[in-house]
This record gives C-alpha cells, structure tokens and sequence, in this order.
C-alpha cells in the first residue's frame, strides 16, 4: 500500500510564520466562546476523521482554526494524539492558496491538505471518515457569476459525490451549506423567514447559479436522508462575517472596511436602502456545529442573526464610525447592468427553529462584530495572500 504524501507548500516549519502564530493567539477568544456554547457536545469531535471541502474559503478558515483550537487543548491536557480532530482539508484552491492555509497545516500535524475537485467522484478507499461538511462553493455574488457552471457543479454534482460518500462511510453526519439566497427576495409578511417559506426565485438570471443550485442540493439531501437514511443536515447561513473573510472578497463588509482602510468614501452600488442582518463567525460557526451534532436529519435550518436589521446605508456609516475615520457613505451606480438584478430587498431570518432544536443563539453585537473585523485586517492581512 503506497504512503499518501502531503502536499507540499512553499514553507517550511523553519519560517513558519510569527504572524500566523500571533493570529492563533488573537483568535482564541472566538472559539473559546464556541467551545463554551457547543458545551458537552464537543466531545462528540474528539478523536474523529472529518472531510472538510471548500476548506481554503472562510468557511474552511473558520472550522480549520476551531479545531486546530480544539487540538491545542488535547496537547495542553496531555490526552495524546488519540483524542485529536483529524481533518482532511479539501478544495481546488480556484482562488489561491491562502498563507493562513499552509501555515495552520505547519502548526497542526492533525490537518492534511489536498488539491481535490469535488466535482469527481471521492476515492472509494478512503472512505474512513466520521463527519463530512460540505462547505465547497462560489458564495460572492461576483465570482459565482465569474464562474457560474464551477458554482452549479459545486452544489449538485459536488454535493452528490459527498452524499455518496457519506452513504459509503457511514458517517456520523454530514452537514451541507445552503445559503438564504434560496428564498429570492420574500414579500413584507415572509419577514423575518422562517424554514417553511417556499421561496421568490428567479430560475433565469445573474443569481440563479446559485440560488437554483442551492435549492436542488437541499432537494439532494432531502432525498438521501428520506431513501439511504444517510444523516445529512443543511444550514442556510444569513450574511456571516468575521476574521477570514477576505478583503478583496467583494461582498458589502469587505468592500466597507477596505475602503475605509485605504482612506476613501464608502461607495455603496445601489441607493442604500436595502436591509440585512449580519453574523459574527463565532456565532455562525456555532450554529454550524450545533446542527452538524445534531439528530435532525433531512432538516434545515436557518442560522444568523435576527437583529438588528440595519440598511445599507447606515452599514456604511457605522463602518466608518468604529474605523475612526471621518468619511462620508456614497451612492454610486455601477457600470454593472446587472449588478443588482434580483437583489433581495430585505434579508432576516427567524431563529425560532434553531433556539428551539438546537439551543441556538448568537451572542456577538454588530458593533463589537465589526470593531474585530476591522482589527483583523489591520493586523493580519498578509495571512490572505497565496504563497503558490
């Protein structure tokens, strides 16, 4: 039987970098309060082998730290190796190697990376994995419309390759991300949205890439847990932010906090009056666990913030505000002709599935959200560069 190699980065533990290290550090906070809301159910990861696809995303940033986090308390406690997450880190790295990537592989033995496209069918000996999370896709509006057919492969033919995966390994469960995009743009009386709220979707468009595809590969899940029992749960995650999400990402809060870093206007492409509510990643990464852990298969579930639900505009202000700069919020029109083609209007999920079934409920303000988001990428940015 040949030895799998890992794969190999630019580096090496000899210049292994101090800023990623002092990252770790600053970003111990964020999963020491995961760890305090997830509660005993932690335990249900120790000594696991989880597939994570999508891993050089923000997604990937967020789950590969928490347990990298989880790791370095095994150590600490001297439990031993036995006790340790072991992760295979997934992605085809379409947009880069991230520097964070390698270098939290460098520090953590227990994360092995690998170049896959998840579009082709997962190798059927290495099928040895306890939990598998799904987190490969395009989510900027500007990319999957970049790459709209790499987008749709993601969500449907990726997706079914996991499911059967999954249904090969037995697995313990299986988490897949869908996205509030599924529910278009809901008239006034669908707000906040609840998970029964069918959707106002356009199948035709710059968007339905995404939404559509997102919408089969619920259809998918539903299917495998209702025929194969396989015991896949689904999150649609509302306007997650936070450390990893990177700068150059063109969602609002990147494009806000880089310009407000580079001494310019906020630019705003629309006239400001659309409303969100946005989620801190610790809170949002709890949500994923605590539905990941959960016994509620075939079902999804919305996870993110119910307040404060704040416009566009006002966004851009306070981004301002807790950057200390004096800069004023422009409204500008993009050269973009389809740039807010079925843009929703409002976005605000109601939790009320999640505190009930999963003890959900998130923690972090939006000014304390944002104040960190901003101290990110003032201390960390260079993490966000590709080394290959």
């Amino acid at each position: 039987m040949k030895t799998k190699r890992r794969f190999k980065w630019h580096l090496s533990s000899n210049n292994l970098s101090e800023l990623s290290a002092q990252a770790r550090v600053w970003l111990a906070d964020d999963w020491m309060r995961v760890e305090q809301a997830l509660g005993d159910q932690a335990r249900q990861l120790q000594g696991k082998r989880i597939l994570l696809t999508g891993a050089a995303g923000f997604l990937g940033f967020n789950f590969l730290h928490f347990f990298s986090y989880l790791n370095g308390l095994e150590r600490s406690g001297e439990r031993g190796r036995s006790k340790a997450i072991r992760v295979v880190a997934a992605d085809n790295f379409l947009r880069g190697y991230p520097r964070w990537l390698a270098e939290l592989a460098m520090a953590d033995a227990n994360i092995e990376i690998r170049r896959r496209d998840i579009v082709k069918p997962w190798l059927k000996q290495d099928s040895r994995f306890d939990y598998i999370i799904h987190g490969a896709s395009v989510a900027s509006p500007t990319f999957y419309r970049q790459y709209p057919l790499e987008t749709l492969d993601a969500n449907v033919t990726g997706l079914r390759n996991m499911l059967e995966l999954a249904l090969r390994a037995h697995v313990d469960s299986m988490l897949f991300f869908s996205s509030s995009e599924i529910y278009g743009d809901p008239p006034p009386d669908e707000i906040p949205t609840k998970e029964s709220y069918r959707g106002n979707v356009a199948c035709t468009g710059p968007r339905a890439c995404y939404d559509e595809s997102k919408r089969l590969g619920e259809t998918l899940c539903y299917i495998y847990a209702e025929k194969y029992h396989v015991p896949v749960k689904i999150v649609r995650p509302f306007n997650n932010y936070g450390p990893g999400l990177r700068i150059n990402d063109r969602r609002v809060l990147p494009d806000f906090c880089s310009d407000v870093l580079a001494g310019r206007n906020i630019a705003i492409y629309s006239d400001g009056s659309p409303t969100r509510t946005f989620c801190y990643s610790s809170d949002a990464l709890t949500g994923y666990l605590l539905t990941l852990l959960s016994v509620c298969s075939g079902e999804a579930f919305n996870i993110g913030t119910d307040g404060p639900e704040i416009s566009m505009r006002d966004l851009g202000r306070l981004v301002a505000k807790l950057a200390g700069e004096d800069r004023g919020v422009e409204c500008r029109t993009s050269t973009d002709a389809a740039y807010l083609k079925d843009n929703p209007q409002r976005r605000c999920p109601d939790l009320s599935k999640a505190r009930q079934l999963l003890g959900y409920q998130p923690q972090v303000y939006l000014e304390d959200g944002l104040d960190r988001l901003l101290q990110w990428y003032r201390r960390f940015l260079p993490l966000e560069e590709s080394i290959q």
